[in-house]
């Protein structure tokens, strides 16, 4: 048995920075996306470990984009008592990184830093305004280079479902970001 936890420990080696990655973008928050991570992974392990090897993409995937979703519910429920309350959720200091003002010391200079952290955020924000089904069709289709059938089996639709999704993305990116590139 311990041969199959160290198969899914390299498995999940494997996907968890596009992982988190991918919760970063939906939330918005390095904290909401490692606690989705992480509870994505225990789940997968609880639920899953015996399954075989080559379905465990889709369904940890699958698992990953079902924490997300249930994050957006609770966060609307959030947001109606933040509004009863009197309170946005910009009140908040904890959700500020720690990390976000030291310098970085890399190699690139301050111009090219700057250029690439306002492309990296320009793309973040793009990827972030797609409606959620897009933003998880865009990101297991690019990022994870899953299947269509992948893809669809993760996102539990269809696979015509996936390539609506997915192209309306792709072209909701490109009007977005048009003229970021030469």
């Amino acid at each position: 048995m311990a041969g199959g936890y160290l198969t899914m420990e390299q498995f999940f080696m494997s996907v968890e920075r596009r992982a988190f990655r991918m919760a970063q973008i939906a939330t918005g928050d390095s904290e909401e996306a490692l606690d989705i991570v992480q509870d994505a992974m225990l789940n997968m392990v609880k639920q899953y470990a015996a399954k075989p090897e080559n379905l465990w993409k889709p369904l940890f995937y699958r698992i990953l984009q079902n924490r997300i979703r249930d994050w957006y519910r609770r966060m609307k429920v959030r947001r109606r008592w933040r509004v009863w309350l009197g309170r946005s959720a910009d009140d908040d200091l904890a959700n500020q990184d720690p990390l976000a003002n030291i310098a970085d010391t890399g190699a690139k200079t301050p111009d090219e830093c700057a250029e690439l952290g306002d492309i990296q955020k320009m793309l973040d924000q793009a990827i972030r305004s797609l409606p959620v089904r897009q933003q998880q069709a865009f990101m297991l289709r690019a990022w994870e280079e899953m299947s269509v059938a992948e893809t669809a089996r993760s996102m539990g639709c269809s696979q015509g479902s996936v390539k609506t999704h997915y192209s309306r993305a792709v072209r909701a990116l490109r009007e977005r970001l048009e003229g970021l590139w030469p």
